[in-house]
């Protein structure tokens, strides 16, 4: 007969190795979202394949986050805008090639700090009921611990790495930052131009990653592309903060038409 305590033993690193094998990209314990209920949201595509999200800013510019491009050296880079469904046919969907990308300048690869990038598309998107931009803060202002955001994304949805075809969504209590720089959860990691959001079993990560956080129907944040366990209570999602960085984007977004 095996030792019961061996039994437990085993469990234990059982489970650590099921959690360490998990996607570090999802909406986890979110459900599919209204069709075409989030307009602005964007797929950003490396040689066609789904990579990260983002979503409408301007009619030629879309907000993702900067490491979403780090593997796409030489990969064609495309968005898609107005799809619920990334393969069913939907007379919104179009898919647009990216004139410009453009990281923030003090983003790297070690660090997701600084996290954001901004994609000029080939031409202004054409807008309408299932294709809309998205305000986003301005203000360089805390969001109130326990406010309601809504993620949305197509991250994987499942431990096993299962990808969903349509949109995902996720409603997620802002956390304060003192709590989210705790010891035991980001142990001071998180600076003033990043929030954190509750991961209770209900979580984004970096499927999901350059997706806004919306608060009150404002983009407040940007989801990293951090490397952490979905899911985790005592690993909370991160965002970069949007309003910190307002003069950058509008800086950007106002070279529209430098060719």
């Amino acid at each position: 007969m095996v030792d019961s305590s061996v039994c437990l033993v085993a469990l234990v690193l059982l489970g650590a190795s099921l959690c360490e094998a998990q996607p570090r990209g999802r909406i986890l314990g979110g459900r599919e979202a209204q069709a075409h209920a989030w307009p602005y949201m964007a797929s950003v595509q490396v040689n066609g394949a789904h990579v990260c999200g983002g979503f409408l800013v301007a009619e030629q510019w879309v907000l993702s986050a900067a490491h979403c491009l780090e593997d796409a050296a030489g990969g064609k880079v495309q968005v898609l805008l107005g799809a619920h469904s990334l393969s069913q046919p939907e007379p919104s969907k179009r898919l647009y090639d990216v004139r410009r990308a453009v990281p923030h300048p003090d983003s790297q690869p070690d660090t997701i700090d600084h996290d954001l990038l901004l994609l000029q598309l080939s031409e202004k998107a054409t807008l309408g009921p299932n294709v809309r931009t998205l305000a986003w803060q301005r203000e360089d202002r805390d969001v109130a611990a326990g406010t309601l955001g809504d993620v949305t994304g197509w991250g994987v949805v499942s431990h096993t790495g299962r990808r969903p075809d349509r949109l995902q969504h996720v409603r997620l209590p802002v956390l304060d930052r003192a709590t989210c720089n705790l010891r035991t959860y980001h142990d001071g990691a998180i600076t003033q131009r990043m929030m954190c959001a509750e991961s209770n079993r209900k979580d984004s990560c970096k499927g999901d990653s350059g997706g806004p956080l919306v608060c009150g129907g404002v983009a407040e944040g940007v989801v990293t592309s951090g490397s952490r366990v979905c899911g985790n209570r005592k690993k909370p999602g991160v965002y970069t903060r949007l309003g910190s960085y307002a003069a950058w984007i509008e800086g950007v977004l106002a070279e529209t038409s430098r060719p």
